[in-house]
């Protein structure tokens, strides 16, 4: 019988010499070259971009009118449908107008009557001239019918007065519009009796073309578009006010644009911002009071503007706007931004890149500085329209 050490022998030989042929081949596998990671990256190049400022806001109508009656009476119509769009002038409702037609009369009789009594007065008065310089009678006798036709020729203005009152009762038994615009339902129903100048509205006159548009906003920003202004940097309309175009709360372009004022603004002094009005065309209503929207003011075009996609930008430590860029060599480089706004999908870059540098934008997680890449080109975000500010 063998020992046991004899039989481990040629094992022990065999395991080394599969070891020794498998060397190689480990070596190798460790030792070959990985190839570089595959990132996709976008080439910039030079365009013109639009600059505008988006300020929130909301609208609010340009005149609201509540009516009122101003006379005592019982509503007899109503000659609108709630909702409809009335004009100025245009009757809303109807009130018992009798007892006025009949004060009316009562005050045209009362001219009559004063007119004849004046008319005597005056025949009067001038053969009393006559037998005066005739001494046909006293001075007294001619003062006193002097002064009664005096007094006479005021109580026929009074009677006019008066009328001129009634028959503007008369008129004010029939409401009408003060205002054109859209009326609201009616709050009194027919057949009530309503008083003059009751504090309950009988219904409401909004107009709504045009309509102001107020934007709340810092005043570090209005006084950076004042002086934009003053120097001719922002797009204004035929009345040289900044233009104003307004974007409705689903995103759409309200299809007219305005005028923003910088007149009569006043500083909030619990939350230091500034309303300014923009006033907005509206003919079909499309913009109601109380909408959010976005006021978009031109400021004029970036010539040679530097668009870089957003997902190829991100912060440092230090909260510098930073990119990757790969080089010529294939090597990735790490370099710090200066942004000045974004533009849609992407920022607008002033400093930092030039045109032809390729910006990492996915792949990021796979390289840092130094490191060689596969760039690829990829796809660029859709560029929005127009954009905000920074």
């Amino acid at each position: 019988m063998r020992p046991i050490s004899a039989l481990r022998a040629p094992a022990v030989a065999l395991a080394g010499l599969l070891m020794t042929l498998a060397l190689p081949m480990g070596h190798a596998q460790q030792g070959g070259d990985r190839p570089p990671p595959e990132v996709g990256v976008v080439e910039l190049e030079t365009r013109d971009v639009e600059r505008v400022t988006e300020l929130p806001g909301r609208t609010a109508a340009y005149q609201v009118a509540d009516i009122r009656p101003q006379v005592t009476g019982v509503l007899r119509k109503r000659r609108f449908e709630a909702g409809e769009k009335v004009e100025k002038g245009q009757t809303l409702y109807e009130i018992d107008p009798r007892r006025y037609q009949a004060a009316v009369q009562r005050a045209e009789a009362a001219l009559v009557q004063a007119q004849a009594r004046l008319e005597n007065l005056r025949r009067k008065e001038e053969r009393y001239a006559d037998l005066v310089a005739q001494n046909s009678v006293s001075q007294q006798e001619y003062d006193d019918v002097r002064a009664n036709l005096e007094e006479q020729e005021a109580a026929v203005q009074v009677s006019r007065a008066e009328l001129a009152t009634v028959r503007l009762d008369r008129e004010y038994a029939s409401i009408d519009a003060p205002i054109a615009g859209r009326v609201s339902q009616p709050f009194i129903t027919v057949g009530e009796l309503v008083t003059a100048n009751q504090a309950e509205a009988l219904t409401r006159v909004t107009r709504l073309h045009p309509i102001y548009v107020d934007i709340q906003r810092g005043a570090k920003e209005v006084l950076r578009l004042q002086r934009a202004h003053r120097r001719g940097a922002l797009e204004t309309g035929e009345e040289g006010q900044p233009r104003v175009e307004v974007k409705l709360p689903d995103g759409s372009r309200h299809d007219q644009a305005g005028r923003l004022s910088f007149s009569g603004v006043n500083v909030d002094e619990g939350t230091g911002t500034v309303t300014l009005r923009a006033t907005i065309p509206n003919p079909e209503g499309t913009l109601l009071p109380g909408m959010f929207v976005r006021a978009r003011i031109s400021e004029g075009t970036n010539a040679d503007a530097l668009l870089v996609p957003q997902q190829g930008v991100s912060r440092n430590r230090q909260g510098q706007p930073t990119a990757l860029v790969v080089n010529a060599d294939d090597e990735v480089e790490r370099r710090v931004l200066e942004v000045d706004r974004t533009h849609g999908a992407f920022w607008v870059v002033t400093s930092g890149l030039a045109a032809g540098d390729r910006v990492m934008v996915s792949g990021l997680q796979k390289a840092n500085p130094g490191d060689q890449v596969k760039p690829v080109a990829a796809d660029l975000p859709e560029e929005a329209e127009g954009d905000t500010n920074g």
